[in-house]
């Protein structure tokens, strides 16, 4: 999406998950706060990755309360029944004019035939949010998303996975602005670059517990580690292909590889499994001044290294207010963000194209 002046706007969005909390009005506060800096959606993981009630359930008491801000569930395959996940294929049940028609699906896991009651959504189809980071994620994301969810460390690294991904799109009959790329970041702020350097020190070692150490070790190598100590070295041992034990849950890419590119941190740095965890694992970071933030984020974006960011929280969610109150005006400022939304759909929110028939219906 660009600017009346030719320059690009990003796109922001935030997670909402929080630890164990079980308050629907927390949810509530953290998606009315995003939908007053004029953020695009908030998400939440389902309840298999964080402790806390089921997202679904949760965004259902989240949206009466709020107006604008799209709501986007996590659905994981692995422990959703596959009718629930497989619902794109009920979107067309609806003529363009939005005139519900008979539909009937005969599958492996599932049957169903019928005809709706209710109106058609008034985006057509919803947004489809996929992660995917492997090159067999980025060509399904090409294929058939609306937005990617990925992670990359550096300015260079995140145009070569722009570019790489961007280009897959002509493939499926898919123009560039089809498709947000929308990767994981943290932000801290301070008030000089040192107070945040600080800050962000101290986040990273609290979040990352000997106990999530160990477990993010075991994602990798595929075992139980649990005789290892946290604060020793890595183990000598190579993954396990398809183990057992990490069955259910995400895997990080090539583990042999991985495994032997931590190995070589720890080794450089002469750091311990928690250490060497902590060092590997974060997300790409946008540490400083709200003024250097802001500027650093317009940056990814203009020089194509990202359509806009996915904020991902700290141990607590006041990190949100720092963002929405000290780098959305600086970025509204530069002309780099949205003062207000123009639309009242995600879809809308995000520049997506309108689904066919759809054409002059959606705002």
């Amino acid at each position: 999406m660009t600017a009346p002046h030719g320059r690009r706007l990003l796109h922001l969005a935030a997670a909402v998950d929080q630890q164990s909390a079980y308050d629907a009005g927390s949810y509530v506060a953290l998606a009315r706060l995003a939908e007053s800096g004029g953020l695009d959606f908030v998400t939440l993981d389902d309840s298999f990755a964080r402790p806390g009630p089921d997202a679904l359930t949760v965004l259902s008491r989240v949206a009466p309360a709020t107006h604008r801000v799209g709501l986007v569930p996590t659905v994981t395959t692995t422990h959703t029944e596959p009718f629930h996940v497989q619902a794109r294929q009920l979107w067309d049940a609806w003529t363009p004019d939005g005139v519900s028609r008979p539909f009937a699906h005969r599958g492996q896991h599932f049957d169903i035939a019928g005809e709706f009651t209710v109106p058609r959504s008034p985006q057509g189809h919803p947004v489809v949010i996929q992660a995917g980071d492997s090159d067999e994620g980025r060509e399904f994301v090409a294929a058939t998303a609306d937005v990617i969810f990925t992670r990359h460390g550096t300015l260079k690294a995140g145009r070569a996975f722009y570019a790489d991904v961007k280009r897959r799109l002509a493939k499926y009959g898919r123009g560039p602005d089809d498709l947000k790329i929308m990767p994981g970041v943290t932000v801290v702020l301070g008030d000089t670059a040192a107070e945040a350097q600080e800050k962000a020190g101290e986040m990273r070692k609290r979040q990352i517990s000997p106990q999530n150490a160990m477990l993010a070790l075991e994602q990798i190598w595929g075992v139980d580690l649990s005789a290892y100590d946290p604060d020793g070295p890595l183990p000598d041992l190579d993954p396990v292909p398809d183990a057992q034990l990490t069955q259910g849950r995400t895997r990080r890419g090539d583990t042999v590889a991985l495994a032997e590119k931590w190995r070589a941190l720890s080794k450089e740095k002469g750091l311990s499994i928690r250490q060497t965890v902590i060092e590997a694992s974060g997300r790409q970071s946008f540490i400083g001044t709200p003024e250097a933030v802001a500027a650093e984020l317009d940056e990814f974006v203009q020089r194509d290294a990202a359509d806009g960011f996915i904020l991902v929280p700290h141990l607590t969610p006041g990190g949100l207010d720092d963002f929405v109150d000290r780098v959305v005006p600086l970025l509204q400022e530069r002309g780099a963000f949205r003062t207000e939304y123009q639309g009242v759909t995600l879809r809308s929110h995000l520049g997506l194209p309108a689904q066919p028939g759809m054409e002059g219906l959606i705002t």
